[in-house]
């Protein structure tokens, strides 16, 4: 993973698909990934033991969970997962105290709710980026794209921000300056390829099959429902530069809570290779996983990217 910056920026293009990029500062807004489903959550294997460790996150059907619960309880560690149906939920009930720690979230969501919230959650450790890539059922490369062609990307602010970088990077669009949180008002429209549609992110994968679209940009969940080949993407970011920081996903803890012990251990089995293998398997091969990076480190990344959605706000 690259060294950290003081203001991150978004993402180039992967370089097995070689193409223009740069590397201007970072998207700003609202985070991940994904539609909000029915309100409310679920426990999943209940328990109201006090001694037991709540984690919540949205994904909590996914069996990496079930190993590391397993991991866990030979460590005499007991593990319940929350499962939640809304992103909008795991931070209020952590910050409230309902769950323990969660994990859900890249830090550009994390900070995007402190900054909105008042909140101070923190990061105690780091699982995966997934990059957010360009799928067409039109054209195979970048180079493809014709004057006019539509590009569905979704419209809440951090998706769309970022999606707009991708396009950016692959040359697809042209910014009138050089923003830190793009819209599709930052679009030079004359001097750009595509037309950027956003719609809501639940949508874009469905749009694929639209005659009047080109090419989506969808999140991994959505491209998985949607039955993608995750592989078959025309371009995405790139999950190892540096401009991919904010888009760590991470553990987050209340701040009393990053020398607790036994969440530490919880995120070291986290990177037990059993765990990640199923964590990557379940993510069809697209996850990458964040390796080298300590508490302090993260939250350097987190506090810039704060401080770059106060400056844009």
């Amino acid at each position: 993973m690259s060294e950290n910056t003081t203001t991150p920026g978004p993402s180039p293009v992967l370089p097995d698909k070689p193409r223009r990029s740069r590397t201007p500062l970072i998207a700003g807004g609202a985070v991940l990934v994904a539609a909000l489903i029915a309100g409310g959550w679920a426990l999943l294997d209940g328990d109201d033991d006090g001694d037991v460790i709540r984690i919540g996150t949205t994904e909590g059907s996914q069996p990496h969970w079930q190993i590391l619960k397993e991991k866990a309880a030979e460590e005499g560690i007991e593990i319940e997962i929350v499962n939640f149906s809304e992103y909008t939920l795991p931070n209020p009930a952590l910050a409230e105290g309902e769950i323990d720690l969660n994990s859900f979230q890249h830090l550009l969501y994390l900070a995007d709710h402190n900054v909105n919230t008042g909140d101070d959650l923190q990061p105690i450790g780091s699982t995966m980026i997934v990059p957010l890539p360009l799928y067409s059922e039109k054209y195979e490369s970048v180079e493809e794209f014709v004057t006019g062609d539509q590009v569905a990307i979704p419209n809440d602010s951090t998706n769309q921000a970022r999606a707009l970088f991708v396009l950016e990077g692959a040359g697809l669009i042209t910014f009138t300056g050089d923003p830190a949180s793009p819209t599709p008002d930052d679009v030079d429209e004359d001097a750009s390829t595509v037309v950027v549609r956003p719609v809501e992110a639940s949508q874009t994968a469905g749009l694929i099959h639209d005659d009047d679209v080109a090419g989506v940009i969808t999140n991994n969940n959505f491209a998985t429902d949607a039955g993608f080949d995750l592989q078959g993407y025309v371009v995405a970011d790139d999950p190892e530069s540096p401009g991919a920081q904010p888009y760590i996903n991470v553990f987050a803890a209340r701040p009393g809570d990053l020398e607790n012990e036994t969440y530490l251990t919880i995120v070291e089995l986290y990177h037990d290779p059993e765990v990640l293998e199923s964590v990557v398997e379940s993510s069809g091969g697209t996850a990458v996983i964040v390796e080298g990076y300590d508490i302090a480190r993260l939250q350097e990344v987190l506090q810039d990217t704060e401080a770059t959605l106060q400056a844009s706000n």
